[in-house]
């Protein structure tokens, strides 16, 4: 069996390809997300201008998006979360990251995609940059002349700092 490549441990005959050759729309917001990927994967262009929302598609390039699939190596995608898009939803997003190569150079394109389903058919409408989340350290950090947290009794800046 040829795995998908979206991912999701079928075979693309009975995952993505449907989707790509028309015969069965994504049920849910994952599976066209899922699809939309593997759209780029199998260079299937077509299908990414079809699935995206007719209201948002003036903006999109057949050009600039079948460029990117072709000079892109299609690593992996993980679905981070979901956020409604089922079968019985109008509505729904999908947070993802995708690994690819382009130029020898590995990337990483994280994005959360929104979903409208309409007539029947989910469509992709458009994706934003996740913001980024700001760590916080527990404990206060160490200054250079304080005493080591290893306990050896030196200065920071002449015991662990040093090396």
């Amino acid at each position: 069996m040829n795995n998908c490549p979206c991912g999701s441990d079928q075979s693309y005959s009975n995952c993505c390809e449907p989707a790509h050759l028309g015969s069965a729309p994504s049920k849910t917001a994952e599976a066209l997300m899922r699809s939309r990927y593997c759209a780029y994967v199998k260079k299937q262009i077509a299908y990414l201008g079809e699935s995206l929302h007719p209201d948002y598609r003036e903006d999109w390039s057949e050009i600039d998006s079948k460029r990117w699939a072709e000079n892109s190596e299609w690593l992996s995608l993980e679905i981070i979360s979901t956020d409604g898009g089922k079968e019985t939803d109008s509505v729904g997003s999908v947070e993802f990251v995708v690994i690819y190569k382009d130029k020898k150079i590995t990337n990483k394109h994280h994005e959360i995609s929104r979903f409208v389903k309409k007539d029947d058919r989910w469509y992709y409408v458009d994706g934003t940059t996740p913001k980024p989340v700001t760590v916080r350290n527990e404990t206060p950090k160490v200054g250079r002349n304080e005493p080591c947290p290893c306990n050896s009794g030196k200065k920071y800046k002449k015991c662990c700092a040093a090396n």
